[in-house]
Parts: C-alpha cells; structure tokens; sequence
C-alpha cells in the first residue's frame, strides 16, 4: 500500500496536492468551531453510589449539591446588623430568580453557624445551579460579573466549586492560544535550523497543521453524538504539531539519503514513502493504541483524549505517506542538500557506551533511578481552588472561606436515607466523625453528638419519606484526605440503607474508579505495544526491552511531576501553589501519551538498527549505523515536540503545567539517555538473542517486500 501511495503521489502529484488543499480548507473551516462543540466535565463517576445518591436529591427532593458560594462581606459592623440583614435578604431574593437557580439556602434566612465567619463580618449564600456542566458554566459567565458587587451595605465575591471550574476552562483556552501563538513560530524556527532549508520547514508545518486542524474537525464530528470534552483541543494542538513534525522529519530526511545515494528524484519519494512510511505507520498505531486505553475510563474528559490521538494519528500520517511525497515529487529539489549530515557525537556517544556496556549501563541506571526516586512518595489527592493562579477570583474567595469560616458548607456530603425512622441517632453519630462541623436532619442541627437548634437547611424530607441529613465538614477535613473523611462518614451505622453523595462523595468516587481501572488501562498498553513492535521486529526480545526502557523514562516523570508539583520545589519560578498530592486522572493520562511518544521514537531507531542488521548481520555495526543515522533526527524531533509541550509551562492551569513539563522532561530523557546509552547497551549485551523469536511465531511478523519487487519497473 505504501508503494503505491509513493507512486500515485510522483504521478498524480498535482492532484493529490490539491486534494490536500481542499480537506485542509474543509477541515480548518469546520474544525474552527470545534470549541464551541466541545463540553466541559465534572468530577463524576457514573453508577457509583455518589451519582445515584444525586439522582435521588434531584428527583425526589429538588436538590442536590450547592455550585454557587457568594461571600457576602458587611461594610459596616456584622452580618447580623438590621441593615446589612436587610440587604442580605434582598440579595437572596434576587438570586432565588435566576435562571437555572434551583434551590438557595442563606445565612439570613436558615441562620446556621456554618454559614457565618468567625468574626461576624462575613458570611455565606449557597445556590444551585440545575444543568450540564457546559450549561451552568455559560451561564455563570453572564452571572459572575453582575453578582460581584460592591454596594453601600454589602461587598459581594462569587466563589464555589462551579465557579472554579468555570475559571479553569477558560484558563485553559487562554492557555491553549497563548500556546498556540508561541508554539508555531519556535517550531518554524526550529525546524529552518534542522533542515537548513526554509521549504522542508514549511511543508514540515504544513503537515502538523493539518494534524491539528484535522483533530479539531474530528472532535467536533464526534462531539454531535457524544461528549467530548474541551481539554482535548489541548492535546490536539502539541500532539498533531508534534507528531506531524516526528513524521515528517523522517520521510524527509529518508529521501534525502535516497537522493543522496544517488537515485532519482521520482525513484527517491517511492522509496522513502516505502521505508520510513513503514515506520511512521508502526508509530502512529503506538501512539493511537496508548492513548486509545484512556476508553476503559468511564469519563468523558479521558475519553475525549483517546478520540483526539485517533485523530492526530489518522491526520499526522495521512499528510506524511500522502501530501508529503506529493510535495517532493514537485519540490523535493528545493529540500535537498549536498550531503547527508553525519551525527558525530550521538555515533561515538553509542560506541562508546557499547565497548563498556556494564560501566556505561550502570552510570545512567544510576541517575535514572535518582532521578525517579520520588516517586516513592507519590500521594493522590483531590483538586482544589489552587488549581489556579493566585488572584483568581473564585480562588481568592474559596482563600477567605477556608481562612474565616470554621465549616466548609459548599462540600457538605449529601445522606440520603431510603427511610425516616431513626434519623435523630443517626444525625448524632455522624456529627460525632472527626471531621463534621455539624448535621442538618429534619428534626434538627447536630453538633458533637448534641443537638443544637432549627436545621440549618431546607428541603431535608421527600414526598416519597426519604430523608436527606445534609454532613457538613470541616475546613480542616477538605483540606486533608477526602477519601478517608468520606468513607468515615459511609462506615458510620445507618438505621436504613443509606446513599452518600454530595462534592466529596463524587471526587472520591471518581478517584476510585480511576484507580481501580487503571491496571487494566496499563496492561492494555502494555501488551498492545509489545504485539505492535513484535510484527514490526520479528522479535521476542526487543519489544520487552522497549517497555522496560519505556517505563524507565515514565519513572523519571512521575519523578518529577512529585519533586515539582507534589512537593513544590521550583513552585515559585513556575508560578503555581503545591497542595502535598496529585490529582490522580492527569497522571494517568500522562503515562498514555508519554508511554506512546517514547515507543514512538523506539519505533524509528529499531527500524533503522533492524534494516541495518538484516543488510549486515551485525548487531553491534547495526546498532552504530541506526544510532549514526536516526539519533540527530530523533533528538530534533524530541526537541520539538518537547517545545510544543512546555509551551503549556507558562500557563496558568496546574494540570497542563503538570502535563506540559512532565511529558517534556519524558521526551528528552527517552531520546537521549534512554535511546543513545541504555538503547545500544543491552542491545550489545544481548548479543543475537536480539533477533530470536520461536518458530512458530516467525511468521506472523508484517514482513517487509524486497524493493526490487515494489518499484516501477522504471525504477528498478
């Protein structure tokens, strides 16, 4: 197939190129409006027992968790002043009025002390928007500014978990274009230095480009039938530059050792369509394949990064076998040079590390594994508002709250009780777990085991004759470990079945489907890849090695994610607030594109050191000669995309910093120390164990054609 794309694309160059040209169009028109297609997510898991409990409050008790925290702040004496009540009071009206507001609980009118801060100058108005995430967040955009306000009674500051989340999103999209725009120059620039040749750079854009529009545009197709979640654009841009510069990169440089052997220009493009299309098909599959594992989640916002590898991977190859090597066969002499360049020092770094393979071996073992150690004490934990950068609105409000209020009613944990009886003993053991300020239940509020007045919020009791005990906790409990306050609270003896929800409940849940899928996501990777490189090698062995390195540079960048951002070394020039832990889905989805990126670069020097081996028959000459001629490309390509990636350091978004940095440093260890030193050195001391494979196996490899059988006959 692939020498027949080569063929169609020297003698139908001009209408492939054209064709080309029509689908970027189509795609650019189309993809440009991918964003307003796109949703955003929430922290939940579906069919877990914090989900169920929220159907159960929105159905039968018309309401569920508090969204919206407006901080009210009393401009003279306290919030209990006549004046300030009054104009409380109004302010809770206005807001029982809006749109999507469902349900509104205020100090002024339940006159809970959760609600009320230490020292009387301020205090709290929860509200409840009823919606999709994307719905409610829209319509916060209109609302926020119109509800913060500064009166002669009152200051207002919109805060809550909607309100934070709202922030992100759109932190992200300015991330994402601030990426954008620094991105695509850098990469241009670099590649004009790569290639010395202004055209090869631009055709090397051009195809990345078409990744990106591409991916938007498929996005958006999918998004009509199901959710995809906006954060994949993210990916799309430095995945589809990235990998449409790795592509390219290679089939370019592949004709150019053709020219330069000394073929012509037609042969050329065939042949390098034929050779390195071979690898950057074995490729994109990895990486398609990595990242098609985040399917086994059953959340949107990670599913939504396995439609865009799909796409990236689709479009990346398509402009590489197809537009690429129709563009050489009309301007492939303006991305020639006179020579190949030679790769000195990756070529003797290889040899030298092969002449003492145990020595050389063990020194960057040595400073892997440091460099991995702190991922010893990775902790997963839950988000929160410093997630974004200092001074953000709704991040400063959730400071204020935390810092005045002794309660954190916008994570109250939501009890459903399936019925009424024994609720008075059961409100008075849960607020007796360490953590609980106190619980409202239909017969009153609860303290420490005592009751202590009016239940501090509506709605407790359904027509059906459930109850709803509503378990408001703590600062100190949010700000610790969630999971192990949640499940306090769920081990407590209910007198009926008992269905715990609310915010906490939900990212507990979420975090523990996350992590209880996540074994089958990394086997799926890793048995997928193995198979993949398998028919690409024909080897037992070389696949195995690749996860163990692999998996190697994976233990550097959860290293780093943990030293950086769990620990909050380098906090300060980076610009983000660590929080002690990890929130576990970027992680996970870290280790899906990092794993595919690095095999991806396994891909391009196995295939050059195996085309090297079945033309010699000599490991150790073969590994030198694929080192010689794929390190300086792997190393550019890395560099690149490694660039692409780090242009997400300087936002403002802790998740794509942890992403951007972490991928980054993943990229450049895996093409440089991984590759050039450990790659080569247990290929030396594996001897010809390299290529053993058992011979009922020997045949199921993708065996190459022998080019004397491919070429036109005018070629040959």
């Amino acid at each position: 197939m692939l020498t027949r794309l080569g063929r169609l694309a020297v003698r139908r160059s001009r209408a492939v190129l054209l064709g080309v040209l029509l689908a970027f169009l189509g795609l650019g028109a189309y993809g440009a409006g991918a964003q307003n297609d796109l949703d955003l997510s929430r922290w939940d898991s579906p069919g877990t027992e914090s989900v169920r409990a929220g159907e159960v409050l929105r159905d039968e008790f018309g309401t569920g968790n508090p969204n919206l925290a407006l901080l009210v702040t009393a401009r003279d004496g306290d919030v209990d002043s006549p004046d300030t009540a009054r104009a409380a009071r109004e302010l809770t009206a206005e807001i029982q009025g809006l749109p999507l507001v469902t349900d509104v609980t205020s100090y002024w009118e339940a006159n809970s002390p959760a609600l009320r801060g230490e020292d009387g100058r301020r205090a709290l108005i929860l509200a409840r928007l009823e919606g999709t995430a994307t719905e409610t967040r829209e319509e916060l955009a209109r609302l926020s500014p119109e509800l913060t306000r500064s009166t002669a009674r009152l200051e207002v500051r919109v805060g809550g978990q909607e309100e934070i989340s709202r922030q992100v999103s759109e932190q992200a999209r300015a991330d994402f274009l601030r990426a954008e725009v620094f991105a695509l120059p850098a990469v241009l620039l670099l590649l004009i230095l790569v290639y010395r040749r202004t055209a090869a750079a631009l055709l090397t854009v051009a195809v990345g480009l078409f990744a990106v529009l591409g991916t938007l545009a498929g996005l958006r197709a999918v998004a009509q039938f199901t959710e995809v979640s906006t954060f994949a654009a993210n990916l799309a841009l430095v995945l589809g530059l990235g990998l449409g510069v790795d592509y390219s990169l290679f089939v370019i440089n592949r004709y150019r050792e053709e020219r330069a052997a000394g073929h012509a220009q037609p042969e050329a493009v065939v042949r390098a369509t034929r050779v390195a299309g071979r690898t950057v098909v074995f490729s994109g599959v990895t990486v398609a394949v990595s990242l098609c594992a985040l399917l086994v989640f059953p959340f949107f916002f990670l599913s939504s990064f396995a439609y865009a590898g799909v796409f990236v991977v689709l479009t990346a190859v398509t402009g590489a076998v197809l537009f690429l090597p129709a563009a050489l066969a009309r301007w492939g002499h303006r991305v020639e040079r006179a020579t190949v360049p030679a790769s000195g020092f990756w070529h003797r770094t290889a040899l030298h590390a092969m002449r003492r393979p145990l020595l050389a071996g063990a020194g960057v073992l040595t400073v892997i594994l440091v460099a991995a150690s702190p991922l010893l004490g990775l902790r997963f934990g839950l988000p929160d508002e410093r997630t974004l950068p200092e001074g953000t609105s709704s991040r400063t409000t959730s400071e204020i709250v935390h810092r005045e209020f002794a309660a954190e009613p916008t994570d109250t944990i939501q009890v459903v009780l399936a019925e009424p009886t024994g609720t008075r003993a059961y409100a008075a053991a849960l607020s007796r777990v360490p953590g609980v300020y106190q619980v409202d239940a239909p017969e009153g509020s609860y303290r420490d085991g005592r009751r202590t007045g009016a239940p501090g919020q509506d709605r407790l009791t359904a027509p059906d004759g459930r109850v709803r005990l509503a378990v408001v906790p703590t600062q100190e409990a949010m700000y610790g470990d969630v999971p192990a306050f949640v499940e306090r609270v769920r081990e407590t003896p209910a007198p009926a079945p008992a269905l715990v929800g609310g915010y906490p409940g939900e990212t507990t849940d979420f975090r523990a489907t996350l992590l209880e899928r996540l074994p089958v996501a990394v086997g799926l990777v890793l048995v997928a890849t193995y198979v993949i490189l398998f028919l690409m090698t024909g080897s037992v062995l070389l696949p195995l090695k690749a996860t163990v390195l692999n998996l190697l540079s994976l233990a550097v960048m959860f290293g780093c994610l943990v030293w950086v951002f769990q620990d909050g070394n380098l906090s300060g020039p980076l610009g983000f607030t660590p929080t002690g832990s990890i929130e576990p889905s970027i992680p996970v989805l870290m280790f899906c594109v990092a794993y595919g990126l690095s095999m991806d670069y396994e891909v391009f020097l196995l295939a050059r050191i195996k085309e090297e081996h079945e033309r010699t028959g000599d490991t150790v000459r073969a590994v030198g000669e694929g080192i010689r001629r794929s390190a300086p490309l792997v190393t550019a390509a890395a560099g690149i995309l490694a660039l692409s990636f780090l242009s997400y350091a300087t936002g403002g978004v802790v998740f794509l910093k942890e992403l951007g940095i972490g991928t980054a440093l993943t990229i450049l260890v895996d093409a440089t120390l991984i590759r050039v030193v450990l790659l080569p050195v247990t290929m030396r001391l594996a001897g010809r164990a390299n290529w053993w494979a058992p011979r009922a196996l020997r045949r199921v490899r993708v065996r190459e054609e022998p080019v004397a059988d491919v070429l036109p006959r005018e070629y040959v």
